[in-house]
């Protein structure tokens, strides 16, 4: 994560994972999720949390989720069900169940699935945020499989020369297992910045870049500004000149493998708060030796991290190896977070009559 969109090390407020985690199981429960889906809902907030992703984690996405529960939006003890299925798929009705909770249901589903016969895909619909996608691909890690997540988000990106929003962020997650390494982790927004993040910049005082905006025509803004109440993203790119045809094309992929294909809608249809969900597991052993490959993609991270780094660089990273280094330092020395945030979240367990161990 961009350094701007870090809390201020000085000014933070450190704390223990189990602890962050143990808090916002307590809040969820008190929206009237049951204690499992709670601490499963936490567990997916808190590793984002310590791998460093704070756009997804606590400090950002809990107060979004008592917002949702308490307006009805999201719904606390959704009758989810799996309504079509093959040997290798299977699509689900969340009833409004809120994503951090089911889309791991669905990978699990996914991954058994995977064993039977290589691959294991599941789409979810009707459904809610689901917070770090590449919590659930990395779900596929410890069976020696490709995890695979993408979600279908409400509209807050124009497409390429559009001047109105018709795209979510619509981010991708890919984790790949390897042997001593750690692994390959991609996890992006198809926008130009992850929506979060603007909130996070607001909170923080810091500045957007040029590029991740548009104004009230559609055309980009090219210059720093502040971070707005209300916005709009551009897809990833920026501008055509930039490559923005290639994040819109990634994003409207999204769309329509987490939207159209759940038969629920997609991103725009019917709009806030829906969101749509697609998993995959890939089981390596029905392509090739699972040692073999991992052996293989040690040697590939290897490479890549050994390339010579340009003027004014360190080193060249692989996609999660920054998450990595940034988790292994906040589960030996706590997770900072804002002031607000743990005003808000001591605030919060007051008023529920929750044990807040922040």
């Amino acid at each position: 994560m961009l350094e701007q969109f870090r809390v201020n090390l000085d000014e933070a407020i450190f704390a223990q994972g189990e602890d962050l985690k143990r808090t916002a199981a307590g809040v969820l429960e008190k929206m009237g999720v049951s204690s499992d889906d709670a601490l499963l809902a936490a567990d997916v907030l808190v590793l984002a949390d310590l791998r460093g992703v704070d756009s997804h984690g606590v400090s950002n996405m809990l107060r979004s989720y008592v917002s949702g529960y308490q307006n009805g939006s999201i719904n606390p003890r959704p009758d989810w069900k799996v309504v079509r299925e093959t040997p290798s798929t299977a699509n689900i009705d969340c009833d409004r169940g809120l994503g951090v909770i089911i889309a791991p249901k669905g990978m699990d589903i996914a991954i058994q699935k995977a064993k039977q016969v290589g691959v294991g895909m599941v789409t979810m619909g009707n459904a809610r945020h689901l917070g770090m996608a590449s919590y659930h691909a990395m779900m596929a890690l410890e069976h020696d499989m490709i995890g695979v997540c993408m979600t279908s988000c409400p509209p807050s990106v124009v497409p390429t020369f559009g001047a109105e929003p018709r795209l979510g962020t619509n981010p991708i997650a890919m984790a790949v297992p390897s042997g001593n390494e750690a692994p390959f982790v991609f996890d992006a927004a198809t926008s130009s910045v992850a929506g979060n993040k603007i909130g996070i910049a607001r909170r923080l005082g810091a500045k957007l870049e040029p590029g991740w905006l548009v104004d009230a025509d559609g055309t980009p803004i090219m210059e720093e500004i502040d971070a707005p109440d209300n916005y709009t993203l551009l897809p990833l790119g920026s501008t055509r000149e930039l490559g923005s045809h290639k994040g819109y094309g990634l994003s409207c992929i999204v769309d329509i493998l987490g939207g159209v294909l759940t038969g629920f809608g997609y991103g725009a249809v019917p709009g806030r708060p829906n969101f749509g969900h697609y998993v995959a597991a890939y089981s390596v052993d029905a392509f090739s030796d699972a040692g073999e490959f991992k052996t293989t993609m040690d040697e590939w991270l290897q490479m890549m991290k050994s390339t010579k780094p340009a003027p004014g660089h360190d080193r060249v990273l692989v996609a999660g190896q920054a998450e990595a280094e940034v988790e292994e330092v906040r589960r030996a020395e706590g997770i900072p977070l804002h002031p607000e945030v743990v005003e808000w979240l001591r605030d919060t367990c007051s008023e529920l009559d929750v044990a807040c161990l922040i």
